[in-house]
């Protein structure tokens, strides 16, 4: 029962130990006669047979002989046997000594199957040399394990049983005895230890565990022998519960007591955020669920809380993972080392970047302490550990008084020191809880002293004590609750729970500062380059500039008849569109470098404003012209053709208004629906270029809405197609010549340079969004690049013409002068003249058709009435035209391509001035109707 309540309390051994019982139930399947050897390590012999063989009953030979223990004999003592005889595995000794002396040690002992006795051989001291009674003290100190504190802490209590035994005026009448095992800081070897302080003589009037695993088992099951516990090493929290644990006393503090020193430590170094680690017992889990609640209180978080049984690499790659920065760490000194492989090797958690909160009571170079168990050098280990914080309370007094013992903490430090025999104390387990251990054996000594008078009072005695007398135990323990005295290690006092009250103690092994409890991420905003912007905005003034003059210039000139054909009212318009355009690209290089981020949604609406109208204006001014120039004057419908001389510039205007009123409106309504704001966008964390302990988060500013794109589709769908049809139809137009828009050509050819920019630029710099300088630039530059073709390809070829030809009078002086009107329509006219001399060729070649049918049928009547007159009738048809005057059908014929000649006096005119005189009702035809001389205007 005892080896499997420690085995509770460490699940690894009992997965040995079950391991074991597997390999012992696969024994089972050796051959019939096989054998085992035994074979003795070191210098240890063998007792019973050397060699057993497998029998065919399943079980081994001379199974019936056990291990033997060797004889002991105790001087001035007896020894007695259970059973008698040899002493064998399970045989038990019992101690006894003669008559005069007093048996020193345990008066029993157990012989093992490794045939060894498991207590050293007592000894018998003669009583006359010592006439106290002595009083048993049962101490556990960890030799070895988590925490070997039992290395430094043993001795100094030694040394305060030595002074205590040597005052005359304390306990005079007793001695105080030390009978201490090793616990190994193992609950499970503590069990079975605590069965042997109970259960064997003497009996001990005070307990003294180390560990908090330890001291646990141990206060809780001293209840039942009404014995009191005083511990030197143990900092449990749950070791406060006066329920739990109603007769329990340390001098070492509840660790609980360096939580609030670690919540200001943290408020004042300003970190709101920290990880922790623990090791799986209840000393740290408890500890750890203080802090949580201290924190929390505080306004700290604990962004991660990690634990590990034995391994504790997965736990802090989760730290990593994390980004923990402030750890605090609750493990025991060997587990601490296990970090070294996973700090150092792998994770790199650990440096300036990070703060490690350590338990204090850590031995002091704990961390160069060389650990076959891990692959880290010294070096690596310090370098590990570098900067790490530690919390302890005050174990050594730091004035120099004189406490209860008569001795200085610097003079405690000495004797400790002769007494380690030259060990040194930075690789000793426990040094700096020495002080604690040596105050621990005063305060005891200084109860029992306290106890004495009330106890004889009672007619009691302290050597009266067993383990069902309660009376005793309530005394000592009233005595020890109201301990105060000063000590190696500062006042002793126990507050209500019977934990000690001390002050504590902060260290840090080295660190230039304070770091930060998380990455520290800098916010930058990038702004667009200066550079950039100020060339650009150059061009743009330029631009502006020159959009003045070409207004100017045009409506200075705007009663040249020449300026007055192209238009001029919406070329001024294009001219103020393309300004509005240009002046667009200074709020586009505005950002948060130049106006706080309260203004920068009003210069969003700049943006939207200046481009949507002046593209509006510029864009439909120009495509208005286009439109009306392929309305008119790209149909061949007689109708359409009479229209084309009747342009009115009112419909002209109109067009371009309504182009503007559909911008205006659909702006109007983005901004009082869905209205403009700043919106950041986060790019990827980068690292600084100098060594910091930060990264920068870039951020970029955005003019943005909440259906951002929605509405964008909306405008770029409408604006695509508005400038796919102004390709169309400059397309269509480009061989069309009309006097009442002479520039369409011009207008035409802007269209498309204005066309392609804007469908290359509208996607480029939505996938270019998030580079300020190349959207700005690649944006601004295409508007400028479109104002300056616009503003070229309409304005100049107009002040080249005028300032060449000098054609700079109004429209009432150009008719004074003799043929400038004719100058000025030159090639106009003739294109005129050539499609109207065609449609009259056309309307000759048809009437000279019918010119010939009627000829054929005036020679056919004429040939009917000869046939009719009387052959004999000469005198009758003296009227009648001679044979040789009589029409021949071939002189009726027209030779091609001019007017046929006749060989009498009724031939038919050469040309004709009206085609619809051409031919009278009657059929007949007048000889004057034509002058000759308008031949070669009509055949020109």
């Amino acid at each position: 029962v005892v080896s499997l309540t420690g085995m509770r309390e460490h699940p690894s051994l009992l997965n040995y130990c079950l391991s074991l019982l597997l390999q012992i139930r696969s024994v089972q399947i050796l051959p019939v006669d096989y054998e085992i050897e035994y074979i003795c390590r070191g210098n240890r012999v063998i007792v019973g047979p050397k060699v057993r063989k497998c029998l065919p009953n399943g079980t081994w030979t001379d199974m019936t002989q056990h291990s033997r223990c060797l004889w002991t004999s105790l001087e001035n003592g007896r020894v007695m046997a259970k059973p008698p005889g040899p002493p064998v595995e399970g045989t038990v000794l019992h101690y006894s000594c003669n008559a005069g002396f007093i048996l020193e040690g345990r008066n029993i002992s157990h012989c093992t199957k490794l045939g060894k006795w498991d207590a050293p051989k007592p000894t018998c001291l003669c009583e006359c040399l010592n006439h106290n009674k002595k009083l048993y003290i049962g101490a556990l100190f960890p030799m070895s394990g988590g925490w070997p504190g039992g290395q430094a802490c043993m001795p100094s209590a030694q040394m305060a049983l030595d002074l205590v035994n040597n005052r005359s005026d304390i306990l005079p009448d007793y001695e105080l005895e030390l009978i201490h095992y090793d616990s190994m800081c193992d609950p499970g070897e503590a069990t079975k230890l605590l069965y042997d302080l109970l259960y064997t003589e003497p009996i001990k009037i005070v307990l003294m565990p180390g560990c908090s695993g330890v001291s646990t088992l141990v206060a809780e099951a001293a209840r039942m022998w009404n014995l009191i516990v005083l511990s030197y090493g143990s900092s449990s929290p749950a070791l406060s519960n006066r329920q739990r644990f109603p007769t329990f006393f340390r001098t070492h503090p509840s660790a609980t007591l360096h939580n609030p020193t670690r919540v200001q430590l943290f408020q004042k170094w300003k970190w709101t955020r920290i990880a922790t680690i623990q090791q799986t017992t209840e000393v740290f889990t408890s500890t750890l669920d203080d802090l949580e609640q201290r924190v929390k209180e505080a306004g700290i978080e604990i962004s991660v809380r990690q634990s590990f049984l034995t391994d504790p690499a997965v736990a802090v790659k989760n730290l990593k993972r994390q980004d923990a920065r402030i750890i605090v760490g609750l493990f025991y000194e060997t587990e601490a080392r296990k970090f070294c492989n996973d700090l150092v090797f792998k994770e790199k958690l650990y440096g300036k970047k990070y703060v490690w909160f350590l338990i204090g009571w850590y031995a002091d170079n704990w961390f160069k302490i060389k650990d076959p168990a891990i692959n880290c050098t010294v070096e690596n280990m310090t370098e590990a550990v570098e900067g790490h914080v530690t919390t302890e309370i005050v174990m050594l007094n730091p004035e120099t008084v004189r406490g209860v013992s008569n001795m200085t903490s610097q003079e405690f430090l000495a004797a400790l020191m002769s007494r380690l025999g030259g060990k040194n104390p930075e690789e000793t387990g426990g040094f700096q809880e020495a002080p604690l251990a040596y105050d621990a054996v005063w305060a005891l000594a200084l109860a029992l002293n306290k106890t004495v008078a009330p106890l004889k009072a009672k007619g009691r005695r302290l050597e009266d004590f067993n383990y069902n007398n309660h009376d005793i135990t309530s005394e000592i323990y009233r005595a020890l609750n109201t301990s105060s005295f000063e000590g190696v290690s500062g006042q002793v006092v126990f507050d209500a729970q019977g934990s000690r009250m001390a002050m504590t103690l902060i260290e840090q092994l080295q660190g230039a500062g304070p770091p930060a409890d998380r990455t520290v991420v800098i916010e930058e905003y990038r702004f667009l380059s200066q550079k950039l912007f100020a060339s650009v905005s150059v061009f743009a003034g330029l631009g502006i500039l020159l959009g003045i003059v070409c207004l100017t210039f045009n409506i200075y000139n705007g009663n040249v008849r020449y300026i007055q054909n192209s238009q001029p009212y919406l070329n001024n318009m294009t001219a103020v569109g393309c300004m509005m355009a240009l002046a667009a690209v200074f709020p586009l290089g505005i950002d948060g470098h130049h106006v706080h981020r309260s203004q920068f949604p009003v210069v969003c609406q700049f943006r939207l404003w200046l481009l949507g109208l002046g593209f509006s204006l510029a864009y439909g001014s120009m495509f208005t012209k286009i439109w009306w120039v392929h309305t008119l004057f790209t149909k061949k419908d007689e109708k359409k053709e009479k229209k084309k001389q009747h342009l009115e510039p009112w419909k002209l205007y109109a067009t371009v208004g309504v182009l503007l009123a559909i911008d205006f409106l659909s702006l109007m309504i983005w901004q009082i629906v869905d209205p403009l704001h700043i919106t950041v966008e986060k790019f990827t964390k980068e690292a600084p270029k100098e060594d910091l302990d930060v990264l920068i988060q870039p951020l970029l500013e955005h003019c943005n809405s909440e259906k951002m794109n929605t509405w964008l589709g909306v405008v770029y769908g409408y604006k695509g197609l508005l400038l796919l049809l102004g390709i169309f139809l400059a397309y269509e137009t480009k061989s069309v010549s009309t006097e009442k828009i002479n520039d369409h050509r011009a207008v035409g050819m802007a269209i498309y340079n204005v066309a392609v920019l804007c469908l290359i630029t509208a996607p480029v710099t939505m996938i270019l969004s998030s580079q300020q300088d190349a959207s700005f630039g690649f944006a601004s530059l295409a508007i400028v690049f479109s104002v300056y073709i616009t503003l070229v390809v309409l304005f100049v070829p107009k002040m080249r013409r005028l300032i060449t030809r000098g054609e700079w009078q109004s429209e009432q002086q150009d008719t004074l002068k003799t043929g400038s009107s004719t100058n000025n329509n030159d090639e106009e006219k003739s294109r005129q003249l050539e499609r109207e001399n065609r449609e009259l060729q056309k309307i000759i070649q048809e009437k000279e058709e019918r010119v010939s049918a009627l000829r054929n049928q005036l020679a056919e009547r004429q040939a009917l009435r000869n046939r009719r007159r009387p052959s004999t009738g000469q005198n009758q048809n003296h009227n009648a035209p001679p044979p040789s005057s009589q029409p021949d059908p071939k002189s009726l014929l027209l030779p091609p391509g001019y007017p046929n000649p006749t060989t009498d006096n009724h031939s038919l005119p050469p040309s004709f001035s009206n085609s619809s005189n051409l031919y009278p009702a009657d059929s007949k035809m007048s000889r004057n109707h034509c002058h000759n001389s308008q031949i070669p205007l009509l055949y020109k």
